[in-house]
């Protein structure tokens, strides 16, 4: 397969930039700067390895083809359409965010 395209879907981008907010408010400006690179880092690589995370858990969400991809204490929530990849959410694994897809 070759690269497939990554898009990263607005609540998504939206979900990145609380998360660096919450870094720098909390620990800094290199830590806001660290989680983002490493959040995006980690949503490139599915560009090369689309399957590189797991069959979503929750049985709605699995059923609806999502995917999620474990980066630290965040999941990316996607999906792999054609040859293309959709993120939809990036969210804090102790959050409820199943709900933001029914």
């Amino acid at each position: 397969m070759s690269k497939a395209m990554v898009e990263i879907l607005t609540p998504a981008l939206n979900d990145i930039d609380k998360i660096a907010d919450y870094h720098l408010l909390a620990v800094g400006p290199i830590s806001a700067e660290k989680i983002t690179d490493k959040l995006l880092n980690s949503i490139e690589k599915l560009g090369e390895y689309p399957l590189l995370g797991t069959e979503h858990s929750d049985p709605v969400l699995q059923k609806r083809g999502y995917r999620k991809l474990v980066c630290g204490e965040y999941i990316c929530v996607y999906r792999l359409i054609d040859d293309a990849i959709y993120v939809y959410r990036v969210v804090h694994s102790a959050t409820d965010y199943p709900k933001f897809f029914r």
